[in-house]
């Protein structure tokens, strides 16, 4: 019933109201939509829902790129005293990790993964307390602390044993040069009238190299009686046993085949480096660098949830924060100590009792603390890094 249907006479309108709950009664028992007073249209097509979801994924994807380029830099030191000339400190400057991208390696020597400073870093040092920064670091930033007691370096190199027996080696030999001799007269196989020679050759060869076993091991008897423990080893590992050919003639005659075991290069290695300071702030200030040190470290190390480089969403996780370490004296490199490339950090244990009993100021802030913090390096060193700057500046890395 609309208002179009409204009746002046009140006896009028009474039976229109009467009919129109009868009528309305015997659609719902027949499930039949009643009439309404106003049907509106839907305001929202399917069209438009489509849209605004596109709209709401849209702008979630530039919140979270938005996140992952925030940008929060300064500078946080302590102990709090401004620094001079001849004053050595650990400088440790946060920046985003740039991945190596489509070339997938690095080649040794290129200085992307150098530690250098810029007209901003270089100057740290310099800034006065009041300068100091009073929110945490995010992305970005800079780190000043005092040199460790326990000040050390460690460069290693791979290397691992390798044996090969006269046997393999003799066996070895024989595949090379039979492939380097006959592998490029493999159509002769296919040429009858070269076939005949190409065999005979190759069986000359053959008997060559078996004279090269027997040399090795004194006589014919010896490399047959090898032989035999060989099959025999064979044969026993069928029933679970464990034994070898070279156990076999050891038992039997006192000897084993010589290994001629061989150091050879396994490959470099990542340097680790592990750090601890012993953090006691003497005042409200201090305390307030204190705090936010040990904040920028954890908010920095921790894996990035959002935000990809492509856009890509919480299926992934973005590489954290690089930790670029230098040692100083006054706004200058320390002209003696080792250099690092740039690091991730792996490890960070904070201790609230430094003193082994909890004792705090009014505010909460504990009296002593211990911060350990371990940095791996994200590329081995390489003999060329010690040829490019920063390398060839006091001890090198």
């Amino acid at each position: 019933m609309t208002f179009a249907d409204f009746r002046e006479d009140p006896e009028e309108n009474r039976k229109l109201q009467e009919e129109f709950k009868n009528n309305n009664a015997d659609r719902v028992k027949s499930n039949e939509r009643p009439d309404t007073v106003e049907t509106k249209p839907n305001e929202k097509t399917n069209e438009q829902r489509r849209n605004s979801l596109d709209a709401l994924i849209a702008l979630s994807r530039l919140n979270r790129r938005r996140y992952n380029e925030k940008v929060r830099g300064g500078v946080l030191r302590y102990p709090l005293e401004a620094m001079t000339e001849h004053t050595d400190y650990l400088q440790i400057d946060i920046e985003r990790y740039v991945p190596i991208g489509s070339n997938y390696v690095n080649a040794p020597g290129d200085d992307n993964r150098y530690v250098t400073g810029n007209n901003f870093t270089n100057r740290a040092g310099r800034r006065s307390a009041q300068g100091l920064s009073t929110k945490p670091l995010v992305n970005d930033g800079t780190i000043l602390l005092p040199i460790p007691s326990n000040l050390q370096d460690t460069n290693n190199v791979k290397y691992d044993a390798s044996s090969l027996n006269g046997l393999q080696a003799v066996g070895a030999s024989a595949v090379t040069e039979l492939v380097g001799d006959f592998g490029p007269r493999m159509g002769e196989l296919f040429d009858g009238a070269k076939r005949g020679q190409l065999m005979t050759d190759f069986m000359a060869a053959g008997m060559n190299k078996m004279k090269d076993v027997v040399s090795g091991v004194g006589n014919p008897g010896v490399a047959l009686e090898f032989f035999n423990q060989q099959l025999a080893a064979s044969a026993l590992s069928l029933f679970g046993s464990q034994i070898t050919a070279n156990q076999l003639f050891q038992r039997a005659n006192g000897e084993l085949i010589n290994p001629h075991m061989e150091l050879l290069f396994g490959g470099p290695t990542l340097r680790n480096f592990r750090f601890a300071f012993r953090l006691a702030p003497r005042n409200e200030r201090e305390a307030e660098q204190v705090r936010l040190i040990i904040r920028a470290f954890k908010r920095n190390m921790a894996p990035k949830s959002q935000g990809g480089t492509i856009g890509s969403g919480s299926f992934f996780l973005k590489t954290p924060n690089v930790f670029k370490l230098r040692y100083r004296s006054g706004r200058k490199n320390h002209p003696f100590l080792n250099k690092f490339k740039q690091c991730f950090m792996t490890d960070m244990q904070t201790t609230y009792t430094g003193e082994g009993v909890y004792s705090t100021y009014e505010d909460g802030t504990p009296v002593s603390m211990t911060l350990d913090v371990a940095f791996k390096e994200i590329q081995p060193i390489y003999d060329v890094d010690y040829d490019n700057d920063p390398g060839t500046e006091a001890v090198g890395y």
